[in-house]
């Protein structure tokens, strides 16, 4: 079928050209795009990039959601044997600075108004920066600057191009290789510069197959792309299993609609973050705490039996004839058209990664009948190290490993890989490279974890981060920030939470409410509330959060290992932390030392024994604006619980 992305796409392009390859929503239409239709855009794009002076070995930067231009210019640059470098499209401008100058990017493909102006914005702080070409030319018409052109006109030129030089075109494709490389990828690192993954077509290609593999993907399969091309995980089952398999990409009209799209594609392949999770299942519960007294009973009284029984349905396990009849019924009256409403009646596989997903989330899915499982990997891996069979899916292990991958852990408890999915190198980063690569092929995860008695991986936290609380009554007990922060974001009213320890004492805890599900229980309290900062400094809310975190100490109190990290106090913050104000990563992670010198004062005050303290804050706007929030926050104690000890 062949070794590069061009060449895959050539294989489907002849073996079954009328098939649909991608769709996407416009004004409410899903229009399709054929393989051999796609086949025929790649090669105008790739001609008028060459008549642009685009040459092999160049990175070409492409800003935009998930829409068929994109994937076109990806797959147009590869034929070139130049290498695409997926931006973050919600990244604010200056963000975009330093993967643009590090990889020398000279050419720019973007999606609309909004992206050309972010790269108008830092023209000046990237010269080398010759060509911007855009899809959408709303609002853009009367738009005069030096090689911003259109990326019709582009096409326009290939095809007159491509028109009299028939055997470009493929003559280009052969002379690109498997280990040639293919993509770069910058992380959205928690410290410093982004560094750029260098992956292959053949990382990329192997842990795609490998993958399709295990869950015997096929050309029939439907999935929605709607998160962040920039994001591996996305470019993985978007783009290389996409080409892999040869099944149907489609792509949302915008965000705001994804949830309506969803419903209409009725994927059957999906992979969504926890977060997108967690959100569909509260916007569920929400509607159910709305809906009727009798709407209402029969929804808890069947969901009490998929609790009880589904997951062991979904594992292959007897469960009675009484059980199997009722949950039949239930399937009927309850899971089928709730499945149906979450857009997940046909999904056959369902993944989740990134973070920990909680494990009463995890069974809800699997309960109601649909295959969530979880998996392990990161940029550097190309995603898949390991996936969780079909009939071995638990929420606290991340699976065995997949094809091809090693797993062995240092004496630190560090999890090291080797696959044929590991990065190639940190683009002009040797000394990174050796940090992680080492001489014999074994990848450093940072992460902390082991293998249980069944061959699953189990994840702790970052190796960095795995502490020692120092004092007090669990002087020198181990403290892992993200098992902490984790557990309690298992809670529906919990968006977000940062816990500190290490070197401390006791544990404390910053958090975030979420607006949505907080928000809904106080309206349905009479709670009056004027925006979020009001909402979380509610003496009510705090008493509901409150119940969260002591939930979690009480669940801690029973894990030898990490009993001392209960949190003795906490409190919630006025604003939500957001990517924008340097909180978190472009792929939602916390920033944690960059939040404890932003909030340092709270740190202290919360370690201080201190009861309020205010704090004023400077934020940025989606428009660039910077202004500034204030409160004065409530700092809270909680209710911590002796170690429970193992019975002999």
């Amino acid at each position: 079928m062949g070794n590069t992305f061009p060449l895959m796409l050539l294989h489907h392009a002849l073996e079954r050209g009328d098939a649909p390859a991608m769709r996407e929503k416009e004004y409410g239409i899903w229009q399709t795009t054929t393989w051999a239709e796609l086949a025929r855009l790649v090669e105008h794009i790739a001609c008028g990039l060459y008549c642009a002076g685009l040459r092999r070995g160049e990175h070409l930067a492409l800003v935009s959601g998930n829409r068929p231009f994109l994937y076109a210019t990806m797959l147009a640059a590869q034929s070139l044997g130049a290498i695409p470098v997926p931006l973050y499209q919600d990244a604010v401008a200056t963000e975009c600075v330093f993967p643009i100058n590090n990889a020398e990017v000279r050419f720019c493909v973007v999606e609309d108004q909004e992206q050309v102006d972010k790269i108008l914005e830092i023209r000046e702080r990237c010269p080398q920066l010759s060509h911007i070409y855009y899809d959408d030319p709303r609002g853009l018409r009367n738009y005069e600057h030096p090689g911003l052109v259109p990326l019709v006109s582009l096409i326009k030129i290939g095809r007159a191009f491509a028109h009299s030089h028939t055997q470009f075109f493929r003559t280009e494709i052969g002379k690109t290789h498997a280990h040639d490389v293919a993509a770069m990828f910058f992380t959205s690192g928690t410290t410093g510069n982004p560094k750029g993954v260098v992956h292959t077509h053949h990382t990329l290609l192997n842990r795609a197959r490998a993958g399709a593999l295990f869950d015997s993907l096929t050309d029939h399969e439907e999935v929605l792309a709607y998160l962040p091309p920039a994001w591996i995980g996305q470019n993985i089952f978007s783009y290389a299993q996409w080409l892999a398999c040869g099944y149907v990409v489609n792509c949302p009209e915008s965000a705001s609609t994804v949830t309506i799209d969803l419903k209409e594609v009725g994927p059957t392949y999906y992979f969504a973050p926890p977060r997108i999770f967690e959100g569909l299942l509260t916007s569920v519960m929400i509607r159910m705490e709305d809906a009727g007294a009798i709407k209402r009973g029969m929804f808890h009284r069947f969901m009490a039996l998929a609790r009880r029984v589904g997951p062991d349905r979904m594992d292959g396990k007897p469960i009675g004839l009484l059980d199997s009849i009722k949950y039949r019924l239930g399937d009927w009256l309850v899971y089928g058209p709730l499945r149906n409403n979450l857009g997940m009646s046909r999904v056959r596989v369902a993944y989740t990664a990134g973070e920990a997903i909680g494990p009463d989330l995890f069974s809800f899915y699997r309960s109601i009948g649909i295959n969530l499982k979880q998996l392990y990997g990161s940029t550097e891996t190309a995603v898949f190290v390991c996936l969780q069979p079909d009939h071995e899916a638990r929420a606290d292990t991340v699976g065995v490993p997949c094809e091809g991958v090693e797993i062995k852990l240092s004496e630190t408890g560090e999890i090291l890989v080797k696959s044929p999915g590991l990065l190639k190198g940190y683009y002009k980063n040797p000394a990174a490279t050796a940090e992680v690569l080492t001489a014999d092929g074994w990848y450093h995860t940072s992460d902390a974890g082991f293998i249980d008695a069944s061959g699953h991986l189990k994840i702790i936290d970052r190796v960095k981060d795995v502490g020692r609380l120092k004092g007090g009554a669990h002087d020198g007990a181990m403290f892992a920030p993200k098992y902490v922060e984790n557990k309690l974001k298992f809670f529906s009213h919990i968006k977000e939470a940062v816990a500190y320890g290490d070197q401390r004492d006791q544990v404390c805890v910053m958090l975030n409410i979420d607006f949505e599900a907080v928000g809904n229980w106080a309206e349905r309290r009479n709670l009056p509330y004027a925006g979020y900062t009001d909402l979380a400094q509610k003496p009510e809310v705090y008493e509901l959060i409150r119940e969260c975190v002591e939930k979690v100490n009480a669940d801690l109190s029973r894990d030898e290992l990490l009993a001392g990290s209960q949190i003795s106090r906490f409190l919630v913050l006025h604003k939500e932390l957001d990517a924008d104000d340097g909180e978190l990563t472009r792929t939602n992670k916390v920033r944690r030392g960059f939040i404890a010198e932003k909030y340092g004062v709270l740190i202290e005050a919360l370690y201080g024994g201190r009861h309020e303290q205010y704090i004023e804050t400077q934020v940025k706007f989606e428009d660039g604006r910077t202004g500034s929030v204030s409160a004065t926050l409530k700092l809270s104690d909680a209710k911590t619980f002796q170690p429970v000890k193992a019975a002999a």
